[in-house]
């Protein structure tokens, strides 16, 4: 039973799109000849929306990696992990990967909840942690690096666009739990910095699909837009029960987290809709067009997220770092990545903050059209300026915490 839970899939393509019934599979390799790394995301269960590009992507960084001669003369061997969207699972795996597999690094996580049951048991494991995904900030912790954006970066610029383009009334709706509560305040914050007003904020379980009654609510607030920080697969159900009353065409909606569920949705649903993210498809550079080339070809994946391509530059960033540091050592490899670690890719620029250990990036506005994010405009090198507030690493190393905005909803 254990291992059917559990995938161990060597680093190919096919490995890394198998889906949570895949055999038990690990690459014949000599566990001295490898570098070990783990990934831990959800390719079953409501979040495998993410979690199957996340793992695709990680793929695709470490064999080209591994076709440049991997690290240390050695080859990278990744281990995945599917804990299905349960929590459980990521505190087993997290655990099994630091001292059964003694993995060098782990890339994992996709809810901030995911996130804050294996970071403690990474840390105290020793075994160094990303966390590749758009997250509500905070964290302060030397032991993990977060690549994707936070809302100084992206709810920051996403707030005023929208604003100005629709008005200054919001009604926000959130997925409850730490993402959706804290990106809420944000989102009040914003709102209240540029003159308008958030009427009402209503929170929801992830496994919640009747949407009814809260888009009469709604239609008897009258807000100017709405703003959506819904997460995951049943959250999806919004959008459809949004169009099918006729709501879309009468109230415009923004978001923070509406990405691979565009592929989901019909134009019909989504055309209009308003994000900010660190990332989006219709990036129109050399390195994004290569990048979605291979995605959509190699992998087989309609439609790249933040989540997604940040988890391919993360683990570029601690590859690069562990070269640079010429050790596994993870002190040495963390004081490598706080040294100006940068990486250029399909994202644009990401570079390293190490009072904060959050990235410095490029963050788009995009406006959904077709299945498909145009970008309508562009802020270059944003700082995590939220996190990098309350959170000096380089001033107080010992650091162990998440801070969290004190705004009333």
């Amino acid at each position: 039973m254990f291992l059917n839970r559990r995938k161990l899939l060597a680093s190919t393509a096919a490995g890394a799109v198998a889906g949570a019934a895949g055999p038990f599979v690990i690459r014949d390799l000599h566990a001295q000849a490898v570098v070990k790394v783990a990934g831990i995301h959800d390719t079953s269960g409501g979040l495998d929306i993410y979690g199957k590009q996340m793992v695709a992507t990680m793929d695709l960084a470490i064999n080209e990696i591994n076709a440049q001669g991997g690290v240390l003369g050695r080859k990278i061997q990744l281990i995945n992990y599917d804990p299905q969207s349960n929590i459980q699972f990521y505190t087993q795996y997290a655990t099994e990967a630091a001292t059964k597999e003694k993995v060098a690094v782990v890339h994992g996580g996709i809810t901030s909840a995911s996130r804050e049951a294996i970071r403690p048991l990474l840390k105290r494991f020793n075994t160094l942690y990303f966390y590749n995904t758009l997250y509500e900030g905070g964290v302060c912790d030397r032991n993990i690096f977060c690549t994707g954006s936070t809302p100084a970066q992206t709810v920051e610029k996403l707030v005023p666009y929208v604003q100005k383009k629709w008005g200054k009334k919001i009604y926000t709706i959130a997925a409850d739990y730490n993402y959706g509560q804290i990106t809420a305040k944000w989102v009040k914050k914003y709102a209240q910095d540029n003159g308008g007003e958030v009427v009402q904020t209503d929170f929801f379980p992830l496994d919640v699909t009747d949407f009814g009654p809260t888009i009469k609510k709604i239609q008897t607030a009258k807000p100017d837009l709405v703003m959506s920080a819904l997460v995951g697969a049943a959250h999806i159900s919004f959008y459809r029960q949004w169009a099918a009353a006729g709501m879309n065409k009468q109230i415009p909606l923004a978001s923070t987290t509406f990405g691979n569920e565009i592929v989901i949705t019909t134009p019909e649903e989504h055309n209009g809709y308003i994000v900010a993210f660190g990332y989006l498809e219709g990036i129109e550079t050399p390195a994004n067009k290569k990048f979605v080339e291979i995605v959509h070809g190699k992998y087989g994946i309609p439609h790249m997220t933040e989540l997604a391509t940040m988890t391919y530059h993360g683990v570029h960033l601690w590859a690069d770092a562990v070269k640079k540091a010429n050790s596994l050592d993870r002190m040495k490899v963390i004081e490598a990545l706080e040294g100006g670690a940068s990486y250029d890719g399909p994202a644009g620029k990401t570079t390293i903050d190490p009072k904060t250990h959050h990235t410095v990036l490029d963050v788009y506005i995009g406006e959904a059209r077709d299945k498909k994010f145009v970008v309508v405009e562009k802020f270059l090198q944003q700082t995590p300026a939220d996190t990098a507030a309350v959170c000096d690493l380089k001033k107080n190393p010992n650091e162990n915490k998440q801070y969290v905005i004190d705004v009333k909803t």
